[in-house]
């Protein structure tokens, strides 16, 4: 499965994952390494993307900058956490995008209506650009409603999974504008549905 993008060279496809809700604990706001609670099945997961050929991306807004709970320096921090436990689990991250901002609420410098607050596809084409992903095939993974909007936005495939919000998401599927090609009881089960299906 693949295809060329503008520049001629190959073009993948990639699953994307929502952080909170999706690979660790949402616990509101992470705001610190020792808050990250990393879900059991996270490392099995990611490593069968792995296993697969696939580009493994993480992709999650964090306006908790914006509302000053935490800075972008101990964003980093968290993420390095992130990837060191999935690592240990010989689990492979290609990429983190984050999004620091809020339309509304917050410190000046990142308040603002951004492309890249998810459901807005910024965040996905900036990673199908820096990392040569073809989003029409390729899958985001995540509990809201913002991830598969921002999947259809995109014009990849949702996942919804029914761990964070995910119960929540499902039970109020009278306000989805569009609806996910899958709907797992988590994110190792959503791996294996999209792998089954490529």
């Amino acid at each position: 499965m693949h295809s060329f993008n503008y520049n001629g060279r190959m073009a993948r496809p990639a699953i994307f994952l929502d952080r909170d809700g999706t690979i660790n604990e949402d616990i509101g706001y992470v705001s610190s390494p020792d808050e990250l609670i990393i879900y059991p099945y996270a490392a099995g997961a990611v490593r069968l993307i792995n296993e697969a050929g696939l580009k493994v991306i993480v992709i999650t807004n964090q306006s908790g900058i914006a509302r000053q709970l935490y800075d972008e320096s101990t964003l980093a921090t968290i993420h390095q956490r992130l990837i060191d436990e999935l690592g240990r689990d010989g689990a492979r991250l290609d990429a983190v995008y984050y999004c620091p901002h809020h339309p509304r609420i917050g410190n000046a410098l990142y308040r603002q209506d951004c492309e890249c607050r998810k459901p807005n596809p910024g965040m996905l084409h900036q990673a199908a650009r820096e990392h040569d992903i073809d989003l029409r095939v390729s899958y985001v993974i995540g509990d809201k409603a913002s991830d598969i909007n921002l999947a259809a936005n995109a014009g990849a495939r949702g996942a919804l999974v029914l761990t964070g919000y995910g119960h929540e998401t499902l039970a109020n599927r009278d306000r989805w504008p569009c609806a996910p090609a899958i709907i797992a009881d988590d994110l190792l089960d959503a791996v294996r549905q999209i792998l089954d299906r490529s």
